[in-house]
């Protein structure tokens, strides 16, 4: 295969990864907690021995947008929703991972879970108790959990110490290098966060995708008919 067909075959693998990562925003558009997605672009340059340099497009990287979601109302005690930057602290078996996604509940442990019956990390890095017996539950802006008006607990809000370092693990969970709290982040009792993915935004950039994965597709169907002629000139 010749220049133009490398370099176009990269910038379709990169189309198509792209048009997989949309995909997956607009299935998330209902997704309380999710952060939208996209694919980073790339220049890759390879020496050819003597022949020129060839320059390509990878798509090896995604970018998470960190941008502020709506908040819905919802009247639940550990429905919470942060404003600003920051990140809950959960524990999984894979070790401890961020999310937004901000619906909590008690488990038959005593202690706060995700729906995936994570527990919620407090600001050591202890599961969250339920207070049991309490009348009233608030929880206070800064994390703070208070029962009957006296503190039990106090809700980690965390953030990466380098935002380059967020990786997405599955769902609404991300990992990082290194951790520092969240100084500036608010919390809202009885709220959750809705996912950031703007549905009509994703679509558009969709159909421009597809468009240019086409243009692409015809590109080569050319470049395979003008190599087919040149062979079939030569073996006559």
């Amino acid at each position: 295969m010749e220049t133009p067909g490398y370099t176009t075959l990269t910038r379709q693998s990169g189309l198509m990864r792209e048009m997989q990562v949309i995909a997956h925003n607009i299935a998330n558009t209902s997704t309380a907690g999710f952060r939208r997605e996209g694919v980073v672009f790339s220049e890759y340059v390879r020496r050819m021995g003597e022949e020129p340099s060839l320059s390509m497009g990878y798509a090896n990287a995604r970018h998470v947008d960190l941008r502020q979601a709506g908040l819905s109302q919802t009247g639940g005690t550990y429905d919470l929703a942060i404003q600003g930057e920051g990140f809950f602290l959960i524990g999984t078996p894979e070790g401890e991972r961020l999310t937004r996604s901000s619906s909590f509940s008690p488990s038959a442990e005593g202690v706060l879970v995700t729906n995936d019956g994570y527990p919620l990390l407090d600001a050591g890095g202890a599961p969250v108790p339920v207070p049991v017996g309490a009348r009233t539950v608030a929880i206070a802006s800064d994390g703070t959990m208070s029962a009957d008006g006296a503190p039990v607990a106090q809700i980690g809000l965390w953030q990466p110490a380098d935002p380059l370092s967020l990786r997405h693990q599955a769902g609404t969970m991300f990992s990082a290098d290194a951790l520092e709290p969240a100084a500036a982040a608010v919390l809202h009792q009885g709220f959750i966060e809705e996912s950031n993915v703007e549905p009509v935004s994703e679509i558009a950039r969709m159909i421009t995708v597809q468009r240019a994965y086409e243009l692409g597709q015809k590109f080569l169907d050319a470049e395979d008919a003008r190599l087919r002629g040149v062979v079939q000139t030569l073996g006559r």
